[in-house]
């Protein structure tokens, strides 16, 4: 009997789907890129907001030892500068 290929099917993947197995090894790649680029986008915007929400909190903290007369002017500003140089 004749052979037709190595029995995997047309696309060689064993999916014998001709055509149609091409194109759905080609979408499975681009969502798997989609959700790969979501989820490190996600993971930077998460570490973003932590380090913001930080310096907000670290600066709100030097406001209030102004405020209460804990540090003088002079250390405000020098503390304020270290902080956003960071």
């Amino acid at each position: 009997m004749m052979g037709f290929g190595s029995g995997l099917g047309m696309t060689g993947f064993g999916l014998g789907f001709g055509g149609l197995g091409g194109l759905l090894v080609l979408v499975l790649l681009v969502v798997g890129g989609v959700y790969l680029f979501r989820a490190l986008d996600h993971k930077a915007a998460t570490r973003n907001h932590t380090q913001r929400t930080a310096e907000d909190g670290a600066l709100q903290l030097l406001r209030e030892r102004y405020a209460r007369g804990e540090i003088d002017h002079d250390e405000y500003q020098r503390r304020k500068e270290d902080l956003r140089a960071e």
